[in-house]
């Protein structure tokens, strides 16, 4: 296969479903989020500010879910993303999911987290941060979750079409690349890699590939 036919099978969108009404919803514009959630983050800072939430509060509670989605992108990354149930119908599931995402990585409309499944998930870990933190401090820790869930929504969309200038920006990309290209079973972190260090899952670098050669 050719460069021209290989770039081109890897920013193909093909169809998951037999039905167009679900095709429909299986592609995001990569601005869908922003839309969605800047609002949220707003409603939940207001709600905490409103119910006399100290400065410091606001930012220590957003830097702690801020730190919280870091730990569940890893986890939701490695353990649900790269789920492969041994039951029928299995492997469609894990295609859907997210094997389409490594087939054809530079699909620019499934970069992003589909509402259909993004709202939901939001709505159950807004009942989770106002659990374990109460009211109003969850709607503070939700809100900096939120903020990290969008810089990881663009982080990936940016490392999948652009070459980053910055040190720490080419070492992201490689990361992820790495992820993608090299092993998959390694570099589950995609915004951050300090995940990948806790759990010994970080990609092989260049200096290393040479040192065990």
């Amino acid at each position: 296969m050719g460069t021209t036919e290989r770039t081109s099978e890897l920013s193909a969108s093909p169809d998951l479903f037999g039905n167009s009404f679900l095709n429909f919803f299986s592609r995001v514009h990569p601005a869908v989020p922003a839309v969605i959630f800047v609002p949220i983050i707003g409603v939940m800072y207001y709600l905490a500010i409103d119910a006399g939430s100290s400065a410091l509060a606001v930012a220590g509670l957003s830097i702690a879910g801020f730190a919280i989605w870091t730990l569940s992108e890893y986890w939701l990354h490695r353990l649900l993303f790269h789920w492969h149930p041994k039951f029928k119908g299995g492997d469609q599931l894990n295609f859907i999911i997210h094997g389409v995402h490594h087939d054809h990585p530079n699909d620019r409309m499934r970069l992003v987290m589909p509402p259909a499944l993004g709202l939901p998930l939001a709505a159950i870990f807004l009942a989770l941060f106002v659990l374990v933190f109460g009211a109003p401090a969850g709607y503070i820790g939700f809100a900096g979750f939120l903020i990290g869930y969008l810089v990881y929504d663009y982080t990936h969309y940016y490392v999948h079409h652009f070459v980053p200038k910055t040190k720490i920006g080419k070492r992201v990309r490689e990361h992820h690349m790495r992820h993608h290209f090299q092993d998959h079973r390694y570099g589950y972190g995609v915004s951050s890699p300090i995940w990948d260090y806790v759990f010994r899952t970080v990609p092989r670098t260049k200096r290393s590939d040479r040192s065990s050669s």
